[in-house]
């Protein structure tokens, strides 16, 4: 796995358009949402610009390069020549995914610091950790599945675009206006539960309790994901 994983990393920064897409974009995004964080906090509030940054990073930076990369080195035949190899299918897609997963986490600690740093500290680091990871794994298996339905990496430009705009949309929904109506709907949603408990982690307020409950909805996509993945992705034979 680990050959696969530093291959990928030293290509992610090889590839301009993925670049453009993993690096560029999400910090440009998160650049203005933290220049303009008095605006967006009245409008939601600080934990609402903190799930925004985590999406989109998350969505651009981690979801659309992981199903570019997947497509592509289907498409090339890379995959293919790697299960003629001693490697485990497991090991084979940790190693290609894992690169854009290490980058767009690093990327979410970096921005939520400065984040934090031009406001305040979130109120509970613990639970803003445990969001943070539970979404990064339900845009791994998203891209995963996403990855069974794209054909090459220009087809990919088009699949991730649902699923992109929607959790950022998802997030901008509950961020703003809460889950105080339509509750259920919103928190059902890919990404509702999360940017709830984001907001809560950051704004505190809220017992600890009922935010640990909203992992649930999160962790429902992962397993669904997960699910879809294992029927859509289509392996080629092993030799």
């Amino acid at each position: 796995m680990l050959p696969i994983f530093l291959s990928e990393l030293a290509q992610l920064f090889r590839n301009r358009s993925v670049l453009v897409t993993s690096f560029v974009m999400p910090i440009a995004v998160s650049a203005f949402f933290i220049y303009q964080h008095e605006v967006f906090s009245q409008l939601g509030s600080l934990g609402y610009i903190a799930a925004i940054v985590m999406f989109t990073v998350c969505a651009f930076g981690l979801y659309a390069s992981s199903v570019t990369t997947l497509a592509s080195r289907r498409q090339n035949l890379f995959l293919k020549r790697l299960r003629s190899t001693a490697a485990s299918d497991a090991g084979i897609l940790a190693g290609l995914v894992l690169p854009a997963t290490a980058v767009a986490l690093v990327q979410v600690v970096a921005i939520m610091a400065v984040l934090a740093a031009v406001t305040t500290t979130p109120d509970n680091l613990a639970l803003l950790a445990l969001a943070v990871v539970t979404t990064v794994l339900m845009m791994v298996g998203l891209a995963l599945a996403t990855a069974g339905l794209t054909n090459s990496p220009e087809h990919a430009q088009v699949t991730t675009l649902p699923v992109s705009l929607g959790v950022i949309a998802a997030a901008s929904w509950v961020g703003i206006t809460g889950t105080g109506e339509l509750t259920l709907l919103k928190r059902l949603l890919p990404g509702g539960a999360a940017t709830e408990l984001v907001v809560n982690a950051w704004t505190g307020g809220v017992p600890v309790a009922d935010s640990l409950v909203l992992l649930l909805p999160t962790l429902a996509w992962v397993v669904v994901a997960a699910v879809a993945a294992s029927r859509m992705f289509r392996w080629e034979p092993r030799r």
